[in-house]
C-alpha cells in the first residue's frame, strides 16, 4: 500500500511536521499536491496547544511503499 507523506514547516519555531494519508490516489503530479498543501497551510486548521500553526509552509512530498516481509504464516 502507498501512503502520502507531506512535510510541513511550523509558523514559530521552524519545527517540521508530517502528515501521512493511506489510501491516496497515487497518480497525484506534483502541482496537485503542492496545490492541496498549500490549501491546507491557508486554511490555518492545525494548531499546537499555544496557538501557533503547525502546517504552515510546504517543504516536501513523497509516496511511501510499506511492504510486509511476511516471516511465516499460519492460516
Amino acid at each position: 500500500m502507498k501512503s502520502l507523506d507531506l512535510a510541513f514547516r511550523s509558523a514559530i519555531g521552524g519545527a517540521v511536521h508530517h502528515l501521512k494519508l493511506n489510501y491516496v490516489n497515487t497518480d497525484l503530479d506534483a502541482d496537485t499536491v503542492k496545490k492541496a498543501m498549500q490549501d491546507i497551510a491557508d486554511a490555518q486548521l492545525f494548531v499546537d496547544k499555544k496557538g501557533d500553526q503547525i502546517y504552515a509552509k510546504p517543504l516536501s512530498a513523497a509516496y511511501q511503499t510499506e511492504q510486509d516481509a511476511v516471516l511465516f504464516d499460519e492460516k
